[in-house]
């Protein structure tokens, strides 16, 4: 049986984008200014607020968010997303600044984005392809854990411990049962207003709820005389630092060298292609020219006192919805931080911590959703296991080593499954051009462990033919793929190309559209 795909329902082909760079400044300025107003003052307490969590003085986070949007932005790949300190980042900026000190970290930030800069240059922006959908998840959901797990002490009035292993659950019930009473009012009413702004409809994507909830809560300390506050430490101009380099080719300094290029190089991809989605224009962003924007904006910011950026899903999603158009929205949105810390940097002092942990303490429940488990569950059990276990190896152990548990598990779960070990790493496909139509055949497995080649046979697919993907002497198709062919469907169509998938049949399906299909067992 032959399945067409959602693909041919599409058709239409992509609408006309708007321009780009200068012209696409004249063009689009009203809706991108307004666009970058909305988007500044959502990011304006998220840069403090992850500043804090990382252990890095408040003003870095703004220095950051100022150097992501009228910077890395003009060098992107991308064209409605938004650059930025963002909560993925915390983990591993506060591990950086505890083992080497702030401005041993900020030279790290310096050598990761040079570093990127190199991977874009090197064409290595597929790379994404080869991690299991279920593990990034997980990695996310562990850094959201931990988020939390050290936020909840800020929201009720006590220093974040920093601890680790399972200290980092065993020191929060002491915290939660001697609140500060004047500072966890301020929490409390910050996760209030995050939670239940958003549900106002109209009202809350005109005023964001980050916005409103530090509102709310300076409010609050005001009245109560709640601390602590925000120390600027002098504003902007005296926020600056340079990199201390002395210790860059030290064990730990390589070791989180590799962990700012991966996580930052991995969530700012993967952000990258979730907006694409969301684009009203359907533009495909150039992932290699998204690791060279965000090296340059790594290495800038680091090498002026500023954290580490980037792509941002919850900014960038807020970024269209409010009409974004162009790149611009971004570089406006970097404009109106700079000019707001410049000019006023005595209102922000005035913003206690609790009402910023209250915010984070929302976003990192938002990483660690539960719907997001429901959904990894919901494809299979084997899915939902690789998720779990990596989120609470990275929460008990490390980032690294739970990302590394995840991908082994899924190796081995591949190994289970009959995949050989020739083709573990390497796809069977033969690809058969016919003009108009275009054949690619398939054989033994396909899982995340062998897709990054097949990625690029459909990446460098001519665009607006029919081309079918044979699956008959396929045994074994694993989730990650099954969404990313899925994607590439999609794609294709906006293109007027159609995809149309053969073979399929012989396989097991799962529960759900992107559950592992397997060939089923030979009874004799």
């Amino acid at each position: 049986m032959t399945t067409d795909s959602i693909v041919d329902a599409q058709g239409g082909g992509r609408p006309t984008p708007p321009k780009d760079w200068l012209a696409g400044l004249k063009e689009n300025a009203p809706t991108d200014v307004v666009s970058g107003l909305i988007i500044f003052l959502i990011a304006l307490p998220l840069c403090l607020g992850i500043a804090l969590a990382s252990g890095a003085p408040p003003i870095a986070g703004v220095i950051a968010g100022i150097v992501a949007g009228t910077l890395a932005n003009l060098f992107s790949g991308s064209y409605v997303t938004i650059n930025g300190p963002a909560a993925g980042m915390i983990v591993i900026v506060a591990g950086a600044v505890t083992e080497l000190g702030f401005r041993q970290a900020l030279a790290v930030g310096v050598a990761a984005g040079v570093i990127q800069i190199a991977l874009g240059f090197a064409k290595t922006g597929k790379l994404t392809g080869f991690f299991p959908i279920s593990v990034v998840h997980g990695m996310l959901a562990g850094i959201g854990l931990i988020i939390m797990a050290g936020q909840i002490h800020i929201a009720v009035g006590h220093a974040n411990p920093r601890a680790h292993g399972f200290h980092i659950l065993t020191e929060i019930p002491p915290s939660i049962t001697d609140p500060v009473v004047p500072a966890a009012i301020v929490g409390l009413a910050a996760v209030l207003v995050m939670v239940l702004w958003p549900r106002l409809g109209k009202v809350a994507t005109m005023i964001p709820a980050p916005l409103v909830a530090v509102i709310v809560g300076t409010v609050i300390a005001l009245i109560n005389d709640a601390e602590p506050r925000l120390d600027l430490g002098g504003g902007l101009l005296e926020g600056f630092q340079t990199p201390d380099f002395s210790g860059l080719m030290s064990a730990p300094a390589v070791k989180w060298i590799v962990l700012y290029v991966f996580v930052a190089s991995l969530e700012s991809l993967l952000t990258a292609e979730a907006v694409d989605k969301l684009d009203p224009w359907k533009r495909r962003s150039n992932m290699n020219k998204e690791l060279i924007g965000k090296g340059i904006g790594n290495a800038v910011s680091s090498g002026i006192g500023g954290l580490p950026m980037i792509a941002e899903v919850v900014r960038s999603k807020a970024n269209i919805m409010a009409g974004a158009r162009t790149r611009w929205s971004n570089f406006f949105h970097g404009l109106f931080l700079f000019l707001f810390v410049l000019a006023l940097p005595g209102v922000l002092e005035l913003i206690p911590l609790a009402a910023l942990a209250g915010i984070l303490l929302v976003v990192g429940f938002k990483l660690a959703h539960p719907a997001d488990f429901k959904h990894a569950w919901d494809i299979g059990p084997v899915d939902f296991l690789l998720m779990i276990i990596t989120a609470f190896t990275v929460l008990l152990t490390d980032l690294l080593i739970g990302v590394a548990t995840g991908i082994v598990l899924g190796l081995l779960h591949a190994l289970f499954r009959g995949t050989t070990l020739r083709n573990l790493f390497r796809p069977r496909m033969k690809v058969v051009d016919g003009g108009d139509q275009v054949t690619v055949v398939f054989r033994g497995a396909l899982g995340f462990h062998n897709f990054i080649p097949v990625r690029s046979v459909l990446d460098n697919m001519p665009r607006g033919r029919t081309v079918t993907l044979d699956f008959s002497g396929v045994h074994y198709i694993d989730p990650t793929v099954l969404e990313r062919m899925h994607d590439f469907e999609i794609d294709y169509a906006y293109d007027d190309g159609s995809v149309r998938r053969f073979g399929e049949e012989s396989l097991q399906p799962g529960p759900h559209p992107f559950s592992t299909r397997t060939a089923p067992k030979v009874t004799v």
